[in-house]
C-alpha cells in the first residue's frame, strides 16, 4: 500500500467540520460527542491527509445497533478492529483512497481520553509537534511503500509523548 504525508492544508478543519455535521445528523438518536483528532487536527504539521474523528458514546451497543446509519454515509463497519473497547469505521473516496476515520469510544474512556490528550499537547507544544512532523515525514520517504514500517517508526515517539500527555494534562487539570 503506497500512502503520503502532505503539507498541513488548513482544509482539513472544514471536512472534519463538515463530516462531523453528516454524522451528528445520521446519530441523532444517540448522544456523540465528536473530535478532530490525529494529524490533521494539530495546526502546522505534516500528516497522512485522512481526516481522524473521535467519537464518543454513552453506550458502544447503542452505536452498534445504528451501523446502518453510519455505512448509508459511507463507511466501512470494522468493529473493534484490534483495538478491545473501540469501535472503528473507515471512509474512502470514489478512488478507493481514504479519506476519513471514526474510533468510537465510550464517552471518558482511556482510549477517548489517550487521543484528546495527545492532540491537546501536541497543539500545546509546538516544538513535540514539529519533532513529531519531522519524523512522519522521513519514515514516510524511508517506507513509503511499507505503512507497517512508517507505523512502527513512529511507536516510540507516540508512547513517549502519549506519557508527557497524560502527565501535562494531570497537572493541568489540577490548577
Amino acid at each position: 500500500m503506497h500512502y503520503q504525508v502532505a503539507p498541513h492544508d488548513p482544509d482539513w478543519k472544514r471536512r472534519y467540520a463538515n463530516e462531523a455535521e453528516s454524522i451528528t445528523g445520521a446519530l441523532i438518536s444517540i448522544s456523540v460527542r465528536l473530535h478532530h483528532i490525529g494529524s490533521t487536527a494539530i495546526p502546522n504539521i505534516a500528516a497522512k491527509p485522512i481526516i481522524d474523528i473521535l467519537m464518543e458514546v454513552d453506550d458502544l451497543g447503542a452505536l452498534d445497533s445504528l451501523s446502518p446509519a453510519i455505512e448509508r454515509l459511507g463507511y466501512e463497519v470494522m468493529g473493534e478492529f484490534g483495538i478491545p473497547e473501540r469501535r472503528y469505521f473507515r471512509k474512502n473516496d470514489a478512488a478507493g483512497t481514504r479519506t476519513h476515520q471514526i474510533h468510537a469510544f465510550q464517552t471518558g474512556s482511556p482510549g477517548a481520553v489517550r487521543h484528546l490528550v495527545f492532540r491537546d499537547y501536541m497543539i500545546a507544544h509546538p516544538e513535540a509537534a514539529l519533532a513529531y512532523s519531522t519524523l512522519k515525514q522521513s519514515l514516510a520517504r524511508q517506507h513509503s511503500d511499507d505503512f507497517e514500517a512508517y507505523m512502527d517508526g513512529k511507536d516510540a515517539f507516540i508512547k513517549e509523548h502519549e506519557a508527557r500527555a497524560i502527565a501535562w494534562e494531570r497537572l493541568r487539570t489540577r490548577t
